[in-house]
């Protein structure tokens, strides 16, 4: 795994860690349902720029050609 890779895959990780800790409150304040909202968004783009560079090397081109798509575009994807 590249270095780039792992930067995103690190991202992931932390996004994850800190979405448990914030459901794992016993309450939510608006403002801490706003962050879940905002990590599952950062969360869906960065799977998806992990599967466009996955893609692009498969078929023999620059992985660091992948860009981050708007969240809209990237929105409900399947994990």
């Amino acid at each position: 795994m590249a270095d780039d890779d792992k930067d995103i895959h690190a991202q992931i990780e932390a996004l994850v860690e800190e979405e448990h800790a914030l459901r794992n409150a016993t309450e939510h304040t608006e403002e801490q349902r706003a962050r879940l909202r905002s990590i599952e968004e950062e969360r869906d783009q960065l799977w998806d720029l992990v599967r466009q560079r996955d893609a692009k090397r498969q078929y023999g081109e620059d992985p660091d050609e992948a860009q981050a798509r708007p969240e809209p575009q990237v929105e409900n994807y399947l994990q």
